[in-house]
């Protein structure tokens, strides 16, 4: 028989990221912060070796990957389900090993087409995923940073790039499958660009030590109750309608929405929208606006859309057309109540993607 229980903290494992450009401190600041998590630390090393130069001032174990294929990452992340922390260096190398594995995949199987090979390696970045998610332990991955570029219209009206600064160097949208996310500087300061824990977003940490690690355990082992509720009433006393009560204790809604965002908020947004390169009305018609002010839903909401928008356009390459077709919605915000995470709405696009992509065949086989 399925029984819910109180949500608690205690039981849930860090998901941290790291990145940067090359010589910032990832491995370093990787092994500082698992030390102060405490427990065993395994490292599946894909930097030649980097991990192991701290071996003096670290103790843990560690794995040099023999390739940087995924099928080898899952088997290095399956072989360390022992160990308290799992530090991953670098997560990057199985992204660049993808890239490669898709184009191979489009010139021998697609006559080049690279948007149906990814009917094939979007799976294997999936499962990648997962066994991050997966893991029994706390997990902290470290990334090479990339430039991020987005296009915006110069003073004659067409288009030109700009930059908006550092990406990790991995699939998009990578970021979201973490609690905290750090860029760190060649200066050796994390900047925090992600924060679940309420306390850190924006932080900046000058050489992020095990105290800080300390700190995290500390969020961690508070076993705070999320949402302390009321048993439910019986099912034969319940009141319906519009005079029904509110339960004792019941929590009040959380404003939400456009006007409850603050500048930043709004800057972001739109800095996202401009990297989909869609205009403003097209934006407004798919969030079911005239105008933003008028969007009420919670930034959760909100980042579900832009997330899914930015998967169609920039990473399958399917057009707001396309994801549409493949949701089964008229626009975008019909989206929500109908699919709970992007990666529902990733499966449904990829199955999609893979049934047009046999499409020909089938048309084919009748002629």
């Amino acid at each position: 028989m399925l029984k819910f229980q109180k949500a608690t903290k205690s039981s849930s494992k860090l998901r941290l990221a790291l990145f940067g450009p090359s010589g910032s401190g990832k491995t370093y600041t990787a092994l500082s912060i698992a030390t102060g998590l405490g427990g065993s630390i395994a490292v599946i090393d894909t930097e030649r070796g980097s991990a192991s130069k701290y071996a003096d001032r670290f103790q843990f174990d560690v794995l040099e990957l023999p390739a940087t294929d995924i099928d080898t990452y899952l088997e290095g992340i399956k072989a360390a389900s022992g160990y308290s922390i799992l530090i991953i260096d670098s997560l990057s190398h199985a992204w660049q090993a993808l890239l490669e594995e898709v184009d191979r995949i489009a010139k021998g199987r697609y006559r080049g087409n690279t948007w149906s090979a990814w009917s094939d390696g979007t799976p294997k970045q999936r499962s990648l995923v997962n066994a991050i998610l997966g893991f029994n332990g706390h997990l902290i991955a470290t990334m090479r940073s990339k430039t991020e570029w987005t296009l915006t219209k110069d003073e004659k009206g067409g288009n030109r790039p700009e930059r908006i600064g550092l990406a990790p160097e991995q699939g998009k949208g990578i970021e979201y499958e973490f609690d905290l996310v750090m860029e760190m500087t060649a200066d050796h300061i994390g900047h925090i660009t992600k924060d679940r824990t309420g306390r850190y977003q924006d932080v900046v940490i000058a050489k992020p030590s095990a105290e800080f690690g300390q700190e995290l355990l500390d969020w961690l082992m508070q076993d705070a109750v999320v949402g302390e509720q009321p048993a439910p009433a019986d099912s034969n006393t319940v009141a319906s309608g519009e005079n029904a009560p509110e339960p004792a204790g019941a929590p009040t809604k959380a404003p939400a929405g456009w006007s409850t965002w603050d500048e930043r908020a709004h800057r972001a947004f739109w800095a996202q929208c401009g990297k989909l390169n869609i205009s403003e009305d097209t934006i407004h018609a798919e969030f079911g606006v005239s105008s933003m002010k008028e969007w009420e839903r919670s930034r959760d909401d909100t980042r579900l859309i832009l997330d899914t928008l930015d998967y169609g356009v920039n990473r399958v390459a399917i057009g707001v057309a396309g994801i549409k077709e493949a949701l089964g919605v008229a626009k975008m915000v019909d989206m929500l109540g109908k699919y709970e995470s992007l990666d529902e709405a990733k499966g449904t696009i990829e199955s999609w993607i893979t049934e047009q992509s046999r499409e020909p065949e089938r048309q084919e086989a009748l002629m």
